[in-house]
């Protein structure tokens, strides 16, 4: 049989070799390939579909599941690692002690997503002008794609800081050692595909196209990089010759807000239920859901579930309530004593006491659970593999974010803004400080993949003080103390490795983050 194979194997060879040049050199006619696909408006539609699908990549095949909001929160001081034993959870262990190895699987699972969707962002760009199709659409789904390609590098440049910056599809194998490029360079690519966005996005649209990207998410997630990168570099940037300094950060987010199409719920309990998707409350939202039914474990990214309600979920069987999650970053007590008394805890966070038929205790277990991305009986699929299909949408920016967030930059109405978002919940007012606005929106935005941003922009003895944690621990703890104890490493800054696989790859040409 060994022998059999080998023959048929030179065979297809020399076939193969005997093919002329004019053969080979040929376009293929009998399917479809990105350099004959891009011809018609219906054609960039579906590409422009592509960019948008991975938006929602929350794992990469073959390496891991690697949920923002999950990595995000197991970072902060709101989580721990968890899983269902100290194996299960050791990769998020390592980000949640800080001791991160180059070639952890979820550090490398958020790199290859991201730049997932800039190749496709960057193919879109590089085709749309020659095809055919109304100005109107080339202007809206080139202003989508570059929001969209500002999204994913701001993602990248926060957790790794020193990234490649690739703005044109690469061709060549000589192309592909790009050196790293410096943050203002990757800050002002983002702010420059923001505002581009910005002048070609509508204000609103029609509930046949919900899900698409308004001009105001560009505006928001403008602010909000320019919040993080004028903090932690002291820098402006720059959109051509647009100059997006603190001011003009405002004046986005100000517009915003004066527009008069977006408002808070009145009821903060409601801003995570499936009633409320896509609410007014909403200015930018990544769609997630059944269809179709996701059965395949060997390409999970194939489904539309969201994966971070699947890993934080309680692993609890027998309940009509819940089903079986798989109990990854369970809430410290250090959030639930930030709350307090505040009433947005228990919206926020599902204890073990609230839970029926019976819960796996697993690793670094306290008692306590994401609600907001949870497993849920809401937000179960109504078919597929249960695990592929969880419906809850990723609310991305929501208005109170940007109420506070005006807040920050300076705006004469910062007292009134702040106050808005405390009064929605019966809280009464505070003076609108620095500290009281982060206290906000620790509070207001907790288990949302935002807190750990926020921490590192206020600096590495802010970071030190916040995320190191040593005997603190809950009533419903289990494990011995050391398991909960964690030391922030100041040296690496609060960024990531570049992935070894990513180093090697390279040639010699990246340069390993300080601290690795």
């Amino acid at each position: 049989m060994f022998k059999l194979k080998l023959y048929i194997l030179l065979v297809v060879a020399l076939t193969f070799a005997s093919c002329s040049e004019d053969f080979l050199d040929k376009q293929p006619i009998d399917r479809v390939v990105s350099s004959n696909f891009y011809q018609t408006e219906s054609d960039a539609m579906e590409a422009l579909i592509a960019t948008y699908d991975a938006l929602g990549f929350q794992s990469t095949p073959g390496v891991a599941w690697a949920p923002l909001v999950t990595i995000s929160d197991v970072l902060s001081d709101d989580a721990y690692a968890g899983g269902s034993d100290a194996n299960d959870g050791c990769k998020h262990d390592q980000l949640n002690t800080f001791n991160i190895q180059i070639q952890n699987p979820l550090v490398h699972a958020i790199w290859l997503k991201n730049y997932t969707g800039i190749y496709r962002a960057n193919l879109f760009l590089s085709v749309i002008d020659g095809i055919e199709a109304s100005d109107e659409f080339k202007v809206r789904s080139t202003a989508e794609v570059k929001f969209m390609r500002a999204h994913f590098y701001l993602e990248l440049v926060r957790f790794f800081e020193n990234i490649p910056l690739v703005t044109q599809v690469l061709n060549n194998p000589e192309e592909f050692s790009i050196p790293q490029a410096a943050p203002q360079e990757v800050y002002d690519l983002i702010a420059t595909d923001l505002v581009d966005a910005i002048n070609g996005l509508p204000e609103s649209i029609p509930a046949s196209e919900t899900g698409r990207i308004t001009k105001w998410a560009a505006s928001a997630l403008l602010a909000r990089a320019f919040l993080f990168a004028n903090d932690v570099y002291g820098i402006d940037l720059q959109a051509g010759s647009v100059t997006v300094d603190r001011a003009r950060a405002l004046s986005f987010v100000e517009e915003l807000i004066n527009s008069g199409n977006f408002a808070l719920l009145e009821n903060y309990g409601d801003i995570f239920r499936l009633t409320s998707e896509f609410s007014e409350e909403s200015v930018f939202e990544i769609q997630h859901g059944d269809s179709p039914n996701w059965f395949d474990w060997g390409y999970v990214r194939g489904g539309e579930g969201n994966l971070a309600a699947q890993v934080q979920g309680p692993r609890v069987t027998g309940s009509e309530n819940w089903n079986r999650g798989w109990s990854f970053a369970p809430v410290s007590q250090d959030l639930i004593d930030a709350f307090g008394n505040d009433p947005r805890i228990s919206e926020t966070i599902t204890f073990e006491e609230d839970i029926d038929g019976m819960l796996v205790t697993g690793y670094q277990h306290t008692g306590y659970f994401s609600k907001k991305y949870s497993s849920d009986a809401e937000h179960w699929g109504d078919g597929g593999q249960f695990e592929h299909n969880r419906t809850v949408n990723q609310r991305v920016i929501r208005y109170s974010d940007v109420l506070l967030m005006a807040a920050e930059l300076g705006s004469p109405n910062a007292q009134a803004y702040l106050d808005e978002v405390r009064a929605r919940v019966g809280l009464p007012s505070v003076p609108v400080t620095l500290d009281n606005i982060y206290n906000e929106r620790r509070l207001e935005l907790a288990l949302e993949g935002i807190r750990y941003f926020d921490v590192i922009r206020r600096g590495m003895d802010y970071a030190n003080q916040e995320l190191t944690e040593a005997g603190l621990r809950g009533p419903n703890y289990l494990g011995d103390q050391i398991t909960f104890d964690v030391e922030f490493d100041m040296a690496t800054r609060g960024f990531l490795p570049i992935p070894q696989a990513e180093v090697d790859l390279s040639a010699g040409v990246f340069v390993q983050n300080a601290g690795y």
